[in-house]
């Protein structure tokens, strides 16, 4: 999707076939090895570096910070559906995938299924098969689309909010050739794993080689090429931060689109990527990721540890009025969450503030 297009199925006349064939795939071949197009430039290799270094600190405090899994997840598939024109909140995809009852359209809910499944197999996935390829698409859109895990047969192209058309996919007759010498490039090709992502992520979009579920695909993917390099990709939830910039986003995708060249979109990918690491890069406030009632519990607490050193149950109980094992609940989570630290054991067993 460009610029709010929509996918939309059209006809072809073999004057736009022979267009087709020269812009996509004449322009790009060289000896007969397929390489996609773009330049390895300055900007790009700054990325490289920062984006390197981060990890490097990332990876020593990513085992601190298991509780986050689920809750990046959740964040991955709620922006890349919401990119999507998906309406349902984090809150109902939270209790989807809990398994808990959530009103709305049974397709949208379907689609947060879909991807959840998808994205708990990234680890799984061969990044440069293209069978694991259409499992992929056939996990993400199993009873949502007709040909779910196959290349479209049918023409599309992708028109703004004017009815002009913003971008024409490829033919589906060569569909099968330029997905599989991407694969084979991505394969064979040295180029760095961050470079490569991002390039996949634009080819699949350009190609658009299937009837629906394309955009997703092509973040999905660039996910599981990444996380095969690093496992902590896996978890790191790149979609957000294109969530948060939308319109640079489809502009990227527009202008990369009119060089006939991914430079620009690399460029840009490689910012999202180094922004998103930052931000899980921060010192979380954990409280942010409590509920309201959590929040207020918590706060009593730490009003009450400001002048003394411990704080046990029963005291929590007297101060919220609650019962025991609600408290507990409460306690457990705050520990779960590094914000308290437990000391003793059983009966004797007290709390304190995580330094």
């Amino acid at each position: 999707m460009y610029l709010y297009g929509q996918s939309t199925a059209l006809h072809i006349t073999e004057k736009h076939t022979t267009i087709i064939y020269d812009i996509i795939i004449k322009r790009r071949r060289k000896e007969n090895a397929m390489k996609p197009p773009f330049t390895i430039t300055s900007t790009i290799l700054n990325y490289l570096i920062e984006i390197s270094k981060v990890l490097g600190n990332l990876e020593i405090e990513t085992k601190k910070n298991l509780h986050l899994r689920k809750e990046n997840r959740i964040k991955s598939i709620h922006s890349s559906l919401a990119i999507e024109n998906n309406s349902l909140s984090i809150e109902q995809i939270t209790a989807i995938i809990d398994g808990k009852r959530v009103l709305g359209d049974p397709k949208e809910i379907k689609e947060v299924k879909n991807a959840y499944e998808a994205y708990e197999k990234i680890l799984n996935l061969d990044p440069y098969s293209e069978k694991d390829f259409l499992l992929a698409h056939k996990l993400l859109t199993t009873e949502i689309v007709g040909q779910s895990g196959k290349y479209r047969n049918s023409d599309v192209g992708i028109f703004d909010e004017q009815g002009n058309m913003v971008h024409l996919g490829a033919r589906p007759q060569f569909i099968g050739d330029l997905m599989g010498e991407l694969f084979e490039w991505g394969r064979r090709d040295d180029t760095p794993a961050l470079v490569k992502s991002c390039v996949f992520h634009y080819e699949i979009e350009m190609i658009h080689p299937f009837e629906d579920g394309n955009g997703r695909m092509g973040r999905l993917w660039q996910n599981v090429i990444l996380a095969n390099w690093n496992p902590l990709f896996s978890w790191i939830p790149i979609e957000t931060i294109i969530y948060e910039n939308q319109q640079q986003y489809y502009k990227a995708l527009a202008q990369a689109d009119r060089n006939n060249n991914s430079t620009v979109f690399i460029e840009f990918m490689l910012g999202v990527i180094l922004e998103t690491l930052l931000v899980y890069k921060e010192p979380d406030d954990k409280t942010k990721e409590l509920s309201k009632v959590e929040q207020d519990v918590f706060e009593k607490i730490r009003e009450y540890l400001k002048n003394e050193k411990y704080i046990t149950v029963a005291i929590v109980c007297e101060l919220i009025e609650k019962s025991k094992p609600t408290v507990r609940r409460y306690i457990a989570k705050f520990v779960e969450y590094e914000l308290l630290e437990s000391h003793g054991e059983n009966r004797d067993r007290r709390y304190s503030i995580r330094k």
